[in-house]
């Protein structure tokens, strides 16, 4: 960046490559892309909530809430169920910096301009058929595993609270006690879940209000 911190960031992680656009920040820089040459990429909003996130089967663009704006599949995506759903041009701006243009699956670019230069990025991919003995499985829940998966973490909740208020019966510590880090964790990872899962929109809300009531 023109403020000397770094933005744009690629590694090899063994056979893939990871491209890492990082926000304008000096210390705890946080991550507002990530994008993988096995197919798996996510874009975050910058209050940290998952803006796009695409996987060798196909991809999701998602309000600051969490709600999906819209969805598509890749035409070569051979492990895809149901009818195919194209893939309407994205361009969307990671910081006043960096913008991503997403045109297909090996037709993604990062494009990085600063001071009257620009610098581009390609981090599209493409799943070759023969690849298919080696496609990991899809990530999508179901409803029911959703559900069980949200109720848990809000029954362990609850007994964490329990156990708060026995060591502390003044009604003033109650609001001061937070969740352990593993609830935390595991409360985020649903949400995650529920933003990559092919499910209704009315459970989607369901499952944020059983996790964050």
């Amino acid at each position: 960046y023109p403020s000397g911190n770094l933005a744009i960031i690629v590694v090899r992680e063994k056979k893939h490559l990871i491209c890492i656009v990082q926000e304008d920040k000096l210390n705890n820089a946080e991550i507002q892309a990530v994008f993988k040459s096995n197919g798996r990429s996510t874009c975050y909003y910058p209050n940290g909530a998952v803006w796009i996130n695409m996987s060798i089967q196909g991809g999701q663009y998602l309000d600051q809430e969490g709600s999906r704006v819209r969805r598509w599949t890749w035409p070569n995506s051979v492990m895809s169920s149901g009818p195919h759903i194209p893939l309407s041009p994205i361009f969307i701006s990671l910081n006043r910096h960096v913008g991503v243009r997403i045109l297909g699956q090996d037709k993604i670019t990062v494009s990085f301009l600063a001071m009257g230069q620009q610098a581009k990025f390609s981090v599209g991919t493409k799943v070759r058929v023969s690849d298919v003995g080696r496609l990991p499985p899809p990530t999508w829940l179901g409803e029911d595993e959703l559900l069980l998966l949200a109720f848990r973490v809000r029954i362990l909740r609850l007994f964490d609270r329990l156990r708060g208020c026995l060591n502390f019966p003044s009604n003033e510590q109650w609001d001061k006690i937070k969740p352990p880090a593993y609830l935390i964790t595991q409360t985020l990872k649903i949400l995650q879940l529920c933003t990559t899962s092919d499910i209704s929109d009315e459970l989607r809300s369901s499952v944020r209000a059983i996790v964050n009531a």
